[in-house]
């Protein structure tokens, strides 16, 4: 099967470099399949999941957090806040993380500026339960 080259980074690490067949990813403007052979392309990532097909075919789902998706000459950059795969996330951290998340919109107003940081804390807890469980 065709291949492109993938190259995944976060202000802290290389996540991963090299071949792969497939990624799908959640941007601002919903989820989007990057295949071999894909269009120029450049969109904003919002929060959700993602997942990365490599060129053996091995799928690995991970939580990616905001930040840029860029194809050009079929090579994709994924250039985020965070990318974590499932088997790094730390479930009970991240539950805990939604129910102080929650709480805080309770006690917010929308027109509050934390209303909107308590929603985008809740949007990367909730992603990262949605990986780890799947």
């Amino acid at each position: 099967m065709s291949t492109f080259h993938l190259q995944i980074v976060t202000p802290d690490r290389k996540v991963f470099e090299g071949e792969a067949q497939k990624i799908i990813l959640r941007t601002v403007n919903g989820d989007v399949c990057i295949l071999p052979r894909h269009i120029d392309f450049a969109i904003p990532l919002g929060i959700g999941q993602a997942v990365v097909t490599d060129a053996d075919g091995n799928t690995r789902q991970a939580a990616c957090n905001s930040g840029m998706l860029c194809v050009s000459n079929n090579e994709v950059r994924v250039i985020a806040v965070t990318f974590e795969w499932a088997d790094e996330i730390d479930l009970e951290r991240a539950k805990r993380a939604e129910e102080q998340a929650k709480e805080q919109l309770h006690t917010l107003n929308r027109e509050n500026q934390n209303f909107v940081l308590a929603e985008a804390k809740l949007k990367r807890a909730l992603a990262r339960i949605q990986t780890k469980n799947m």
